[in-house]
């Protein structure tokens, strides 16, 4: 078992929503730390960290790739945009195409 990346404290959902989307590519994870926050003062601030773990080692390598490509593309900022095959107008955080899984140009 590998650690693939640690969030911040405030990236708790962001944390289980990579984990899913992993999930979805064949790629076992857990997360470690995510259920500490009612701790905290307890337990010192940086222990308290969501963890992203990778359970096959063998995996690691695909698991980072699509992370990094994800936490790079993250457009929860960008501009809202319109699907090419349904003109659904879809949020910027948003890969592909709520309506019909047409994906982001």
């Amino acid at each position: 078992m590998k650690k693939l990346h640690v969030f911040s404290f405030w990236d708790r959902l962001q944390a289980g929503l990579l984990k899913e989307i992993l999930a979805g590519e064949g790629i076992a994870c857990i997360l470690r730390n995510d259920q500490l926050s009612s701790a905290l003062g307890e337990i010192p601030f940086n222990e308290c960290s969501p963890e992203l773990w990778v359970i096959d080692d063998e995996t690691y390598p695909r698991a980072k790739l699509l992370l990094t490509g994800w936490l790079k593309n993250d457009n929860t900022n960008g501009e809202p945009w319109v699907c090419p095959h349904c003109g659904e107008h879809c949020l910027p955080h948003f890969g592909a195409c709520w309506s019909c899984g047409t994906e982001r140009e």
